[in-house]
């Protein structure tokens, strides 16, 4: 817990909210969370488990833990993945934003199309976003809809979307990488009217590296709220967020 205001750190945990799960399991080998939502009854946490791999590095899935507490711990319902690779989609899937929309829950995540051998002989992934509905946020109608695909031969990997929706707008940040001269991740933007369709405005971000410093290399991960008036971006940093997580502020609104 931090102070908006002043970003004092108020509180850290003393003890992880949520622990990697058995061996064996989709998440023996870490756990990541992605999007946190009010239910009826519970706090309900999305998140990403981990597998290490043996011909590629990892595989993913996607998990759900619940908390009775205010978020201080979660524990899971299910010892296995609520979304993981089909037939459809055979390698896996990860990153994810999950909000309920009248009655049905949407969410939009990161699934891998393919794995691939660069030039220097390293395995490398390549993922875009696709979307699925639920009617209770467990049970997933995957129809195989490509939210954000990529914009082109040089961008291979799409990841860490977060939807909100305002004045009947679908309003997407999103991390990419790479371009013909960059291949580290930025953050992009999207806007659709149903979900589903998007166009990317990718100029539109306001938010780029720094010229120096803890995130002149890379910025990703977004995550987008609002408090008191004000719209606000936690993101990360240089190597995935390895120099820390900074704050940003909407400016002109």
């Amino acid at each position: 817990e931090f102070n908006i205001n002043t970003l004092e750190i108020l509180t850290i945990s003393s003890n992880p909210i949520l622990t990697k799960g058995d061996i064996g399991c989709f998440d023996d080998s870490g756990v990541m969370g992605c999007c946190v939502i009010n239910t009826k009854d519970s706090i309900r946490l999305y998140y990403i488990g981990w597998n290490l791999g043996v011909t590629v590095p990892f595989r993913n899935s996607i998990g759900v833990a619940e908390s009775f507490d205010e978020g201080k711990t979660f524990k899971k319902p299910y010892l296995g993945p609520i979304i993981d690779r089909t037939i459809h989609e055979p390698h896996f899937v990860a990153s994810n934003c999950v909000i309920k929309d009248n009655g049905i829950y949407k969410i939009w995540y990161l699934s891998c199309t393919n794995w691939f051998t660069d030039l220097t002989g390293k395995v490398m992934h390549r993922y875009h976003i696709k979307y699925a509905e639920s009617i209770d946020g467990i049970d997933w109608k995957r129809n195989g809809v490509v939210a954000i695909d990529y914009i082109d031969d040089y961008e291979y990997a799409i990841s860490a979307p977060r939807v909100i929706l305002e004045a009947g707008i679908y309003k997407m940040w999103f991390s990419s990488r790479a371009t013909k001269d960059i291949d580290t991740y930025r953050i992009r933007y999207a806007e659709s009217e149903d979900g589903i369709n998007w166009t990317r405005k990718d100029n539109e971000v306001g938010l780029n590296v720094s010229a120096s410093g803890w995130d002149s290399k890379m910025i990703c991960y977004p995550f987008i709220f609002d408090n008191k008036g004000k719209r606000y971006m936690l993101y990360n940093g240089n190597d995935y967020g390895k120099t820390g997580f900074g704050l940003a502020v909407l400016e002109g609104e």
